[in-house]
């Protein structure tokens, strides 16, 4: 709503009438002094503007911000707008007894909005926007009966809105959102006879909009991002004088009064986005003929598309996206020539794209995507010459991707993914320097990439997997120089994989997989340092796996199903071998080495024979057992005692089933996790070496590493990786912690990765069977590593459960692990889901209240999806981003249904965590 602030230059024109700049011969005491104490409570002016001028050699009516009467030359405005001040305000303002205006917008003042301002009265507009205020807002400002401007947007400010406000008969503009307003919408609203701009928006304010607001001549109201629910007052849409209507990111439910074009003659933005409402799109409004902005957008309107929303000549934005609309594409949508975003993805549109849609000369952003659109991809789209995104994908377009698509020069974004598209890929589509994005994946694209493609320097996404196209993979493609995924995966390609590969040194995915690639893997690839991910599965290539740079954090899962890889044994390859000096290698060990062997070892026999019998009663103290399939540190049982203090109660991080976890710091300086079993404990060492079987093998970003184990008749060991920020139950239930929405979904989404790993990124499934949040451990950037396999299984080939007596943790075991004893990677889902929801309610799964039949997730069942906030942990709405927690309602709602569906009772019915993965990502991508 940034046209609201337009009113502000209104009330200071009226201001300008009673004011002016003049140099007097002496200057008034009471107005000097209230100036100077004023400036004495600032501790930060960046620009040092009241240092330099407010000075006593000056006259103050000459003062930077502060304006004079012309007769009694007595302060009338102090104007200190953007001025980067920080301090609280003075209550000697109130003795600015001929203020008129107070602008301190856009500072940093804190604290209090001081009582003193009561004592103005002549005050007409008070307008302290974008500071830090805090608290109720005075009553006494009830006082200032002149007052015409209240604006206290993007403030602090908390408690129910005033009542006193309406004896401010003169009151034409209030301005209070982006604040921590609670309560309804009072209706003494409507009484203000002279109020013309209302804006509460993105506050906590819940409950109806009172139909009394129809009583106002209003010009805008915002009440976006709060909690309102029940219908749109049909008052509302007989203010002729409206030109915005904001009601963004509620529950509002209904419909739109069908009459409404009729009554809103000067309509410009009507912004409903995020609701709930339903019906259809009013035909009337074709008759707002002043309308730039229509967003309906994540509602559940249905019906078509009028086609009388081509007589909307002066639209801008339109965006009819997340609803139920069917029907085609109006040809009539093409009369838009101003139109700059046309957003009607995720519908049920059917149909082809209009080739009508040529006439919108301006546009600059189309999103058709998620529909059922048919047919071919209209050569008229290329005429759009200042398209910059284009998003089509999810349909059934099928024929080829146009040839003039190179005409669309500013193009930054086209995603063509999830169609039926085929031919080969235009050879001018590389024409496009400034392209970003290019997701052309789930095709039918044939063909090779043109030999003479140029780079695009720009592009940091390419994403052509699932097609079918052949050829060589083009050299150019080192000349990418932001390309940081690179996917032509489930293609057709053949020959060597470039050297020249090497040269996006921006590069951090890259998937070959599934292709006919032949030949080495080139040695520069190691020069990738940001490299995360790397697939080269299911190829024909052969030759020495590479173990420098980011090789070294590659499993074998990247190199699986090739023809003769050789290299190191944590890839499940076999070794490489010189076959030129095979065969005089093996006469040097036969004549040579071998028996030096044997003399040696009949040496050390002996030795070991009589350090045994003197030494018979001396426990070895030191012996080491490595994980032998990965390339751990050696660290002994000596320099672990070092590392913990002999294992001090005050390094003990945490207590778990089977021992104890104790911080540490190695020799050189590292900070590990020691997880200590405790061997009188009856499975100890069978929970040991389960945990080692799955560590040898699993290596994940969000899993945890571990560097090296140690094990003797005394200890038997676990050397982790250390994570300073704890377990994720520490932070949730913590007082001194507090996670936002974002960290949130990020955590879970890292949970998902975890587990998509565990169960599909190995030969064998792998089950953790004990997910929970203290499980779960944070590091220093707050990634999250899934910990503690300490009762995992590794489930056989070709058999999808087992059965066990080990049972996780009560609340988090899915119902057929206590019924049946049945373990499964759908008992990992189960405790997923429960956790999911766990924390964004903040409630335990075993809390008090939780008694009888009511459950976790039942109690998350019966909220939705009209009462979802309800459960939502509320210290999500105390912290920094609390209105983006409102605003993202629908996130919430999607994050809730999707832990419902992995906590259902029947293993059967629950998502895979691919699915899982997939959903989650989508809402962080959002948030962000």
């Amino acid at each position: 709503m940034g046209s609201f602030f337009v009113v502000f230059l209104v009330g200071l024109l009226l201001l300008q009438s009673c004011v002016v700049n003049l140099a007097i011969s002496h200057s008034n005491f009471t107005d000097l002094s209230a100036l100077l104490a004023f400036k004495s409570e600032i501790k930060l002016d960046p620009n040092n503007v009241l240092g330099s001028n407010w000075t006593k050699t000056e006259n103050f009516c000459n003062w930077v911000g502060v304006s004079c009467s012309r007769r009694r030359q007595r302060v009338v405005v102090l104007s200190l707008g953007d001025m980067g001040l920080q301090c609280t305000i003075s209550p000697h303002v109130g003795n600015l007894s001929f203020l008129v205006g107070l602008v301190l917008s856009n500072n940093s003042f804190h604290g209090h909005l001081v009582p003193e301002i009561g004592r103005l009265h002549r005050l007409r507009a008070l307008i302290v926007e974008r500071n830090k205020l805090e608290g109720e807002i005075p009553a006494s400002i009830q006082h200032c009966q002149k007052l015409k401007v209240i604006s206290l947007n993007s403030n602090e400010f908390t408690g129910v809105i005033p009542a006193w406000l309406s004896n401010l008969s003169s009151l034409g503009t209030l301005f209070l959102g982006e604040n921590k307003f609670t309560g309804t919408i009072p209706a003494f609203l409507g009484n203000i006879s002279k109020l013309e701009w209302l804006g509460l928006g993105e506050n906590y304010l819940h409950g109806i909009i009172p139909y009394e607001i129809g009583n106002l001549n209003l010009q805008a109201i915002a009440l976006n991002q709060n909690n309102l629910t029940g219908s749109i007052p049909p008052s509302i849409f007989s203010i002729s004088s409206l030109t915005q209507i904001v009601l963004s990111y509620n529950s509002l439910s209904g419909t739109l009064p069908s009459s409404l074009g009729l009554r809103l003659p000067n309509l410009q933005l009507l912004l409903i986005e995020r609701n709930q409402l339903h019906g259809n799109i009013p035909l009337y409004l074709s008759n707002c003929s002043q309308l730039t902005e229509l967003i309906l957008t994540s509602n559940q309107f249905t019906g078509p598309v009028p086609t009388s929303l081509g007589r909307l000549e002066y639209l801008q934005t339109l965006i009819l996206a997340g609803n139920h609309l069917t029907g085609p594409i109006p040809k009539e949508i093409g009369s838009l020539r101003n139109l700059n975003l046309l957003y009607l993805a995720d519908n049920n549109l059917v149909g082809s794209i209009p080739s009508t849609i040529k006439g919108m000369k301006s546009l600059q952003r189309l999103f058709l995507g998620g529909n059922q659109l048919e047919q071919i991809i209209p050569s008229e789209i290329c005429l759009l010459s200042n398209l910059g995104e284009m998003d089509l994908g999810y349909n059934n377009l099928s024929g080829s991707i146009p040839s003039c698509i190179g005409n669309l020069r500013y193009l930054q974004s086209m995603i063509l993914s999830s169609n039926s598209l085929s031919s080969s890929i235009p050879s001018n589509l590389w024409s496009l320097q400034n392209l970003l994005f290019l997701d052309f994946s789930f095709n039918s694209l044939n063909g090779s990439l043109d030999a003479n493609m140029r780079a695009l320097k720009m592009l940091e996404t390419m994403d052509l997997s699932w097609n079918k196209i052949s050829g060589n993979i083009p050299t150019i493609f080192g000349g990418f120089q932001s390309l940081r995924s690179l996917n032509l995966s489930r293609n057709s390609f053949w020959g060597p994989i470039p050297e020249s590969l090497g040269e996006m040194v921006t590069l951090d995915y890259m998937d070959l997989s599934h292709n006919n690639l032949s030949g080495l893997i080139p040695k520069s690839l190691v020069a990738l340092s940001n490299l995360h991910y790397l697939n080269l599965s299911f190829n024909k290539l052969s030759g020495e796996i590479p173990s420098e740079g980011p090789f070294g954090n590659f499993t074998a899962k990247s190199f699986m199903e090739n023809e003769a890889l050789c290299g190191q044994k944590i890839f499940q390859v076999s070794p490489c071998r010189s076959h030129d000096t095979q065969r005089s290698k093996t006469m040097f060990l036969l004549k040579v080495i071998l028996p030096v062997i044997a003399s040696v070892s009949i040496l050390i026999a002996l030795i070991l024979i009589v350090i045994k019998y003197r030494k018979r009663n001396v426990t070895a103290l030191n012996s080491i057992d490595a994980l032998p399939s990965v390339e751990h540190r050696r660290i002994s049982y000596r320099e672990l005692r070092r590392a913990t203090n002999d294992f001090s109660e005050a390094n003990i991080l945490g207590v778990g089933s089977f021992g104890s976890v104790f911080k540490g710091v190695l020799f050189d300086g590292t900070n590990v996790a020691v997880k200590v079993l405790n061997l009188q404990l009856e499975g100890a060492f069978k929970s040991f070496d389960a945990e080692c079987t799955v560590l040898v093998r699993v290596r994940h970003r969000n899993l945890v590493k571990v560097i090296s184990s140690c094990s003797n008749p005394e200890l038997r060991a676990l050397v982790l990786q250390y994570m300073p920020n704890g377990s994720l139950e520490k932070w949730l239930y913590s007082h001194n912690y507090c996670l936002n929405l974002f960290q949130r979904v990020s955590i879970m989404v890292d949970v998902a990765l975890a587990l998509e790993y565990l169960h599909h990124g190995q030969s064998e499934p792998v089950v953790h069977c004990d997910l929970k949040p203290s499980n779960v451990l944070l590091d220093d950037e707050m990634i999250a590593h899934v910990g503690d396999f300490g009762i995992a299984k590794i489930l056989v080939e070709n058999k999808t459960a087992i059965q066990t007596k080990t049972l996780g943790t009560l609340g988090y075991i899915a119902p057929e692990y206590g019924s049946e004893g049945r373990v499964s990677t759908r008992g990992d889902i189960y405790s997923y889901g429960v956790m999911l929801l766990e924390m964004f309610t903040r409630k335990k799964p075993t809390d008090v209240m939780f008694v009888g039949e009511l459950s976790l997730r039942q109690w998350v069942m019966t909220s939705i999806p009209d009462k979802i906030m309800e459960v939502i942990d509320g210290n999500l709405l105390g912290i920094e981003d609390g209105r983006d927690v409102i605003a993202a309602q629908g996130d919430l709602l999607a994050i809730m249904e999707l832990g419902l569906e992995c906590s259902r009772e029947f293993p059967e019915e629950r998502v895979d965590i691919k699915e899982v993965v997939v959903k989650l990502n989508k809402i962080k991508l959002k948030l962000v």
